[in-house]
C-alpha cells in the first residue's frame, strides 16, 4: 500500500500539536507538592469548595486547599497550605469565592493589619460564609419587596 506525502505531513502535524499541548499543560499546571505552612478555617457554608482549590490573595495564588472535613457541629473545617514566603497576619479574613457563574470555587484571603503572624497549625478565626447566586437573588427580592412599613 502506497502512502501519500499529505498523510505523512498530516501525521507529523498531529504529533507536533499533541506534544505542544502536553508541554503547555505541564508548564501551566502546578502538580508539585505544596511546600509551606498549614492553617485552617471553619465555615458554615463552603459552597462546594474542593481539595486542591486555589488559595488567593488579590487574585494571586498563594496556596492550595489540602483538606476538608465536617466538624461535630456540622460546619466545614477547611485546611490549606500557604507558601512559606507569604506571612499572614493573625486577623486575616477567609472567604469562599467563585470564578464566575460557571467557574470553580477558591479560597480568598484578605490579610489584616495585625503585627502577629499566623503560624503552622493556627486557625483563621475571621471567616465569611459562601453566598450562592440563589442567596443573592433572594436578598435582592427581599429588599425590593420590603416596603418599609411597620
Amino acid at each position: 500500500m502506497k502512502k501519500s506525502p499529505i498523510e505523512t505531513v498530516l501525521g507529523i502535524l498531529v504529533i507536533l500539536v499533541a506534544v505542544s499541548f502536553v508541554h503547555y499543560a505541564a508548564t501551566k499546571i502546578d502538580v508539585r507538592p505544596q511546600d509551606g505552612y498549614t492553617v485552617s478555617a471553619v465555615f458554615l457554608k463552603s459552597g462546594g469548595l474542593e481539595s486542591g482549590a486555589d488559595v488567593r490573595i488579590s487574585g494571586i495564588k498563594v496556596g492550595s486547599v489540602t483538606g476538608l472535613k465536617l466538624t461535630d457541629d456540622y460546619a466545614a473545617d477547611i485546611t490549606m497550605t500557604i507558601r512559606d514566603n507569604v506571612k499572614l497576619p493573625k486577623d486575616t479574613t477567609a472567604s469562599v469565592a467563585s470564578d464566575g457563574l460557571m467557574g470553580g470555587k477558591f479560597l480568598l484571603l484578605e490579610p489584616g493589619r495585625a503585627k502577629e503572624k499566623l503560624n503552622d497549625g493556627d486557625k483563621i478565626t475571621k471567616t465569611k460564609d459562601f453566598k450562592s447566586l440563589e442567596d443573592m437573588i433572594g436578598d435582592v427580592i427581599f429588599l425590593a419587596t420590603d416596603s418599609g412599613d411597620k
